[in-house]
C-alpha cells in the first residue's frame, strides 16, 4: 500500500502463501531454555530484517534509486504490525484495532509526507519474501519508489509475518 498526503486512492495488496506452524508451550522446566531461545529468535529476526533492507537496497540500486536508510520509528511500526498479524493469524494492511499503515506509522512517531507498506505471510527467509514481493507489481512499485527515503522491517512468529514500512519524512 502506498499513500501520499492528499491522495484519495488506496490500494491494498497482499501476498499470501500457505504455512504450517507448530506452536508449543514450554513447561516450567524448559523456561530457562525458552528465554535463551527468545534472545536467539530476537537476534535471528534482527538479522532477517537487515537482510531484507540489504536486498531492498540492491533492487533499488539496479533501478537507479538511492538506498533507503533504516528508521527506528518505521521499524517499530513494522515490527508491531508483524506481531499483531502473528498474534491474530491474519495478514492484512488493517491492524486488529482497525488502524491503517499511516495510523501505525504516525503512532510510532514518524511524521510522513508519503508512505507505503508491504506485508507477506509464510515466507521462511528474507530472500524468499523479497522474491515474492518483487514478482508482485504493487509490492515491487513500493520497493522501487524513489520518493521513499527510509524503511522499517518487521518479522514475527508464528507463521513468518513480514512487514515493510517505507516513508519520506515531512
Amino acid at each position: 500500500m502506498s499513500k501520499h498526503r492528499n491522495s484519495t486512492t488506496h490500494r491494498k495488496i497482499a501476498i499470501a502463501t500457505l504455512a504450517v506452524a507448530a506452536v508449543g508451550i514450554p513447561s516450567a522446566a524448559m523456561a530457562q531454555s525458552a528465554t535463551a531461545g527468545s534472545s536467539s529468535a530476537t537476534s535471528a529476526a534482527a538479522t532477517d530484517q537487515q537482510e531484507v533492507v540489504d536486498l531492498v537496497n540492491s533492487e533499488r540500486s539496479k533501478a537507479g534509486c538511492e538506498p533507503l536508510t533504516v528508521n527506528e520509528k518505521l521499524t517499530k511500526a513494522a515490527q508491531e504490525h508483524s506481531e499483531d498479524m502473528a498474534a491474530h493469524g491474519d495478514m492484512s494492511h488493517t491492524g486488529s484495532d482497525g488502524s491503517s499503515p499511516g495510523d501505525r506509522i504516525e503512532r510510532a512517531g514518524y511524521s510522513w509526507s508519503t508512505y507505503g507498506e508491504n506485508v507477506a505471510y509464510g515466507y521462511e527467509s528474507p530472500k524468499s519474501v523479497m522474491e515474492g514481493w518483487m514478482s508482485s507489481p504493487g509490492h515491487k512499485a513500493n520497493i522501487l519508489n524513489c520518493d521513499f527515503k527510509e524503511i522499517g522491517v518487521g518479522v514475527a512468529q508464528p507463521g513468518h509475518y513480514w512487514t515493510q514500512d517505507f516513508g519520506a519524512a515531512r
